[in-house]
């Protein structure tokens, strides 16, 4: 963890991870998380959402926080402008889909698929190919299947694997993560990483907490998210987000 007294106070973006982070235990956005975005954006600090979720589930949150800037979702396989048009998509081989479904069928896991237009949960497609798939994911009741599955998936070279809870398993394109997509958000913006303060709460926000200038573990993250932190505010259900946007922006 880095001394808080060395870290830069002139952030002119806030990446915000979503479940887990922004929205509280039961998936809204507090009035105090609110009030803390709507400062921060009238000072001219760019608000970002950064989210394993699909354009199609997080969109609404953006419109009601009026963000002005860009969103990363699904991990970073899609970046969006400001005014809703696709910048950059990144998806999965359609081979390591047909892979992924046989192990959830062997292993009788729930799963949730997201193609570039649909989340899958309950049903899936005969005809994987035909679509774009952005992200596989995976949830367990048991540790030890968690960890089987896990352990196949990591001989595959081509493929970025993180979580959202403790119970699941994610899965994109090797090289796609919340860091890279915030870099190329960046360069668009003029500022760089140093410049960003990013908060999240599970291995799949690793990557960008680690390449901001200050990088946030929630009060509720998973322990390994916390030793990276470069700092650690409440939890989701104490509004901590706006707790960090008041210590390090306002």
């Amino acid at each position: 963890m880095k001394d808080s007294n060395k870290i830069k106070t002139n952030f002119k973006l806030i990446a915000l991870d979503m479940d887990g982070t922004l929205l509280n235990e039961e998936g809204k956005i507090s009035k105090e998380n609110r009030q803390a975005i709507e400062e921060a954006q009238a000072k001219g600090v760019h608000v970002v959402l950064s989210t394993g979720r699909s354009i199609m589930t997080c969109r609404e949150f953006a419109e009601s926080l009026k963000l002005s800037s860009y969103l990363v979702t699904v991990n970073g396989s899609e970046i969006w402008d400001c005014a809703g048009n696709l910048l950059e998509r990144t998806i999965l081989d359609a081979s390591h889909i047909e892979m992924m479904w046989e192990l959830r069928n062997i292993h009788n896991a729930r799963f949730w698929a997201v193609t570039s237009d649909k989340v899958w949960r309950e049903e899936f497609p005969e005809d994987i190919s035909s679509h774009q798939w952005l992200k596989f994911g995976f949830d367990f009741d048991e540790d030890e299947v968690r960890e089987a599955v896990l352990a196949e998936l990591l001989k595959n070279e081509e493929l970025e694997i993180t979580n959202s809870s403790p119970t699941n398993i994610e899965v994109n394109a090797i090289g796609i993560n919340k860091a890279r997509a915030l870099l190329t958000v960046c360069d668009k913006l003029g500022i760089s990483m140093d410049e960003v303060i990013a908060m999240g709460d599970s291995l799949n926000d690793i990557a960008m907490i680690k390449e901001a200038g200050c990088g946030v573990a929630m009060g509720n993250a998973q322990p390994i998210v916390k030793e990276t932190a470069d700092w650690i505010t409440g939890t989701n259900a104490e509004d901590g987000v706006a707790q960090a946007i008041r210590h390090w922006v306002l």
